[in-house]
């Protein structure tokens, strides 16, 4: 390489980019302290304790005061939190709690999706070996992946029961109440079933996935309510055997993670009866890389496929599909599969995805 050759750049490009590169930097930090404020209780403690020291907000968490001290600095200068230097009272303003403090009122938390970053980052040397070996990542490698996922699907899936996500199917809230047969592919700790059946209990469940933790962890919930109605099985969803047994099959964010995903289409087809109806819940956004440029949450989104739901299908020798397959590619492989009629809605509360229903 000539080592006298030079580059042209605009120095005022090279410093704004410097700027953004620093700001990154500060975010990714920001995101993994808003991950503990959250795990540890401490949004929900400044909401109700309102303007505290370090110490008294250290008592009302029942946490270690030097770390709260210093969580409590990080939160500041990133401007989440505001001190009064004068009274040494920290406080957390409510229009910021409502966005980090699940006990305030109307609250729409999003701090529990900063988890992703530390969750995601506990395999990325795993991920930097697959660049250069190719392969994947198993799904037990990371830890406390069911846990946050079952909490991101609380805020979009469960909340959807209570923004109209039954509502985009004609007249299917009364088949609930009725009595209907519902399937829920890759169904994790099984929340979204627990919660149906709680809410509709003459209709029945069945929730299915392969990992053995996330099954145990939705039996032992359901067992502890006494819910009759619900079950949940250890399956591998490409290679379901149902014929025309459900009225309802779901999948919410787990078809992409697939490693034969238009096997599994297929399968849920098949599952379905005559008038049955798929409701997919999965990643909104297009399957061209250029469409997608400044969507809010892009980066995110090709950030968690990559280091988790390709990397996982590849691992099983699969696809690797990924989170950005996007809305054209989802359209082709449903009808593909057998579905003669696709629509899709967005719903107001979940600017993550988009809602499928095929017939």
């Amino acid at each position: 390489m000539c080592s006298n050759c030079s580059i042209q750049v605009n120095p005022q490009d090279t410093e704004a980019f410097a700027g953004t590169l620093l700001g990154i930097l500060n975010n990714g930090a920001t995101a993994m302290m808003l991950s503990i404020g959250h795990r540890t209780g401490l949004f929900d403690a400044m909401f109700r304790a309102g303007p505290s020291t370090s110490d008294s907000l250290a008592q009302v968490a029942n946490l270690n005061e030097r770390y709260v001290r210093e969580w409590l600095g990080a939160m500041t200068v990133a401007e989440i939190v505001h001190f009064d230097p004068q009274s040494g009272l920290y406080s957390l303003p409510n229009e910021h709690a409502m966005m980090l403090a699940g006990s305030a009122p109307e609250s729409t938390p999003i701090a529990n999706t900063m988890q992703w970053i530390s969750v995601l980052g506990q395999v990325e040397s795993k991920v930097v070996d697959c660049f250069k070996n190719g392969g994947g990542v198993p799904y037990d490698a990371y830890d406390r992946f069911h846990d946050v996922m079952a909490e991101e699907s609380d805020g979009t899936t469960l909340a959807g029961f209570d923004q109209g996500l039954f509502e985009l199917i004609d007249g299917f809230e009364q088949h609930l109440i009725d009595g209907i047969r519902v399937l829920d592919i890759g169904c994790g700790k099984g929340h979204a079933m627990i919660e149906l059946a709680r809410r509709y209990p003459n209709s029945n469940f069945v929730g299915v996935d392969f990992s053995e933790e996330a099954i145990r962890d939705a039996r032992v919930t359901a067992s502890a309510e006494s819910l009759t109605n619900v079950e949940f099985e250890i399956r591998d969803v490409s290679q379901l055997t149902y014929k025309a047994e459900f009225d309802l099959v779901t999948a919410f964010d787990a078809i992409h993670d697939q490693r034969d995903p238009a096997t599994v289409l297929g399968n849920i087809r098949e599952a379905l009866t005559d008038e049955g109806t798929f409701l997919m819940q999965d990643i909104a956004g297009s399957s061209h890389v250029e469409k997608n440029i400044g969507r809010p949450i892009a980066p995110l989104i090709y950030t968690i496929s990559c280091m988790h739901c390709m990397t996982v299908s590849l691992e099983q020798g699969g696809l690797g599909l990924g989170a950005a397959w996007g809305e054209e590619l989802a359209m082709n492989m449903l009808s593909d599969a057998g579905f003669d009629s696709v629509r899709t809605h967005q719903l107001p509360h979940d600017i993550m995805n988009t809602y499928y229903i095929a017939c």
